[in-house]
């Protein structure tokens, strides 16, 4: 079979790509070569020539950057796959935190068969521009500014595991539709053109509903390791680095109302009952901000045979953002607790106040 020169380097870059040993000629029997070498020419025939052409830009780019004497790579800490209908572009979280979409992935869905749009691309390349398969086409070029050339669409090479792979800034697909759109809307695509538009349409409104910082976070399993940084964060603001002396932080009021709105007799020697810490940790811990509370009793645990925990909780909030919070935190309570007659009263002030997930919504309706 012969394979014209093109689709020979294709076929060598992606034979590379999957480890393919032996490969010493193009086209026609290669004595010798192993299995998997023939099994890596098979699936690189049956590439359409925009795939075979996407896996030979990213050998050249990969290439080029070696040559700078670049390798210090961020490298793919989450893979996975974007679906917006029938529409699938790999994308990946790097090391670095930024979010790219494969080259590869992103010319099958808007690259072009044209050879026209293979020299464009391959001259505008020897310019020193590295321009992507996907906008190569002619009647593409007075839609792309150089602004956008040299922003968005400047190419981030990573390595994922042992391979150099060739992506974009995921903020880089939503410019690389609207450049097909505006093509489409000033009529200069042509017929066969158009479907690669369509997809970009398709695109364009599932991202108008999901951002695709978002989709990527959800695609690889990076959203759980984002919250994750979110909570540290929280945490290094809202907790001490060191547990602080104890003073006083709960006014004598936030018990007594407790006291007074369960109907509970005040204790002459201030021994309140063990009940109240639990009250204290529902209503005002568990309403700080989501992971304060679990942080908290890990950094002060109950002791054994007590039950009890050593330290006060607030004395591992920060001076400078935890403990004000608190403060404010119980001031509202105690505005709400003056106002209720009773203790349901106040539990249905709080669901109004602070509401928590799958907290039911109480009305007054009595005029």
């Amino acid at each position: 079979m012969q394979i014209d020169f093109f689709v020979s380097n294709a076929c060598a870059t992606l034979c590379k790509h999957i480890h393919c040993a032996n490969f010493a000629s193009i086209g026609g029997k290669m004595p010798g070569h192993r299995k998997h070498s023939q099994g890596g020419i098979a699936r690189a025939e049956k590439l359409s020539p925009e795939e075979r052409s996407a896996i030979a830009s990213s050998a050249a780019k990969a290439r080029w950057l070696e040559d700078t004497g670049e390798d210090d790579l961020p490298k793919a800490t989450h893979r996975g796959e974007i679906s917006i209908g029938d529409i699938k572009l790999p994308c990946a979280v790097l090391d670095n935190g930024q979010r790219v979409v494969s080259e590869f992935g992103i010319t099958r869905v808007l690259g072009s068969r044209s050879g026209a749009s293979k020299r464009l691309k391959k001259a505008s390349e020897e310019d020193g521009a590295l321009v992507p398969v996907f906008l190569a086409p002619p009647r593409l070029k007075p839609f792309i500014s150089d602004e956008i050339l040299n922003g968005p669409l400047k190419p981030v090479i990573y390595r994922d595991k042992q391979r150099r792979v060739v992506g974009y800034s995921a903020e880089a697909l939503p410019a690389v539709c609207e450049i097909w759109l505006e093509a489409r809307h000033a009529n200069a695509l042509q017929q066969q053109q158009l479907a690669k538009a369509q997809n970009a349409e398709i695109l364009m409104r599932g991202l108008a509903h999901v951002g695709i910082v978002a989709l990527v976070d959800e695609a690889t399993g990076y959203q759980s390791e984002r919250d994750r940084d979110e909570l540290n964060k929280i945490l290094s603001c809202y907790l001490a680095d060191e547990r602080l002396k104890w003073a006083k932080r709960f006014p004598d009021e936030f018990y007594k109302q407790i006291y007074r709105l369960k109907k509970w007799r005040w204790p002459n020697h201030g021994n309140r009952t063990p009940y109240v810490g639990k009250i204290t940790n529902a209503i005002v811990y568990e309403k700080l901000p989501p992971g304060v509370m679990k942080e908290l009793q890990s950094r002060n645990p109950t002791q054994e045979g007590t039950g009890r925990r050593k330290w006060k909780h607030h004395q591992f909030l920060s001076e400078d953002i935890g403990q004000p919070d608190l403060r404010d935190h119980l001031m509202q309570l105690i505005a709400l607790m003056r106002i209720s007659p009773d203790w349901p009263t106040f539990e249905n002030h709080i669901k109004l106040a602070f509401p928590a997930r799958g907290d039911q919504m109480f009305l007054d309706l009595e005029s």
